[in-house]
């Protein structure tokens, strides 16, 4: 088996932290490319971080006006839960700030975090339900989703962070009223995963509702599919082929 099909069938290890740390900055910087394929951006708005390996209470995160196509390694701040800048001289999105600090801070178990202003993510939100188990791949977040039921405008404040945190729980995702998705993972490639994931869940229940009275999948046969489909190596697995598709046509996400 080549070095290449090793590594897209094996989760990687790693020598030292520095080594560690430079593979989940590469794949934040690759994350956010591929969130720009999938047509994710919304002006400024949308974050991915990472928690960095060795300072724990500190993550990586994209700089304020870097476009998502645009995004290189070289790019990434780390910022601590106070929202200090330590590396980067750029600004930081203030939502990130008070978002992501409250979820990697009440979840321990997070490596990554992963929200934007995706356009099925945020139609679906409007709503201001949880999502039904209508296909294979929607029962990923069968009983495994929160909802965030309010809207107080830009997220801003770190109390209103913590209010997202107590929603999203132990779950893998979160609905955000009128707002957005939001997903975690144990990995960037899990998190973005799990984003591309959600919002295609929302467009598709949205297409069906919009076409008829969509037949759910019974709670017991959900609940047996949730386990098939939700492991966090199956969210990082799908992630992979996306990411070596992406090194060939845009190496210098590397830079």
């Amino acid at each position: 088996m080549s070095t290449k099909a090793a590594s897209i069938y094996n989760q990687p290890t790693f020598q030292n932290v520095e080594e560690e740390r430079q593979h989940r900055k590469e794949r934040l910087a690759g994350a956010f490319r591929i969130f720009n394929q999938f047509g994710f951006n919304e002006g400024v708005a949308g974050h991915i971080t990472v928690r960095d390996p060795e300072k724990k209470d500190h993550y990586w995160v994209n700089p304020l006006g870097v476009h998502f196509g645009q995004m290189k390694v070289s790019d990434l701040h780390l910022v601590n839960h106070n929202g200090d800048v330590v590396i980067g001289d750029r600004p930081i999105n203030k939502a990130a700030i008070a978002i992501h600090s409250q979820i990697h801070q009440a979840r321990p178990d997070v490596i990554a975090a992963a929200h934007s202003h995706s356009l099925y993510g945020k139609a679906w939100s409007s709503l201001g339900r949880l999502l039904d188990p209508l296909t294979q791949d929607s029962c990923v977040f069968y009983q495994d989703h929160g909802l965030f039921d309010d809207f107080t405008g830009v997220v801003l404040e770190k109390s209103e962070g913590e209010r997202i945190a107590d929603a999203l729980q132990q779950h893998k995702g979160v609905i955000l009223r009128n707002h957005g998705l939001l997903t975690v993972g144990n990995s960037v490639d899990e998190a973005a995963y799990w984003f591309i994931a959600m919002d295609r869940a929302c467009h598709a229940q949205l297409l069906a509702e919009a076409a008829g009275k969509p037949i759910p999948i019974d709670h017991e046969t959900a609940v047996l599919t949730h386990s098939q489909v939700s492991s966090p190596s199956g969210g990082w697995f799908n992630f992979q082929q996306l990411w070596y598709k992406l090194l060939d046509e845009e190496p210098d996400v590397l830079n």
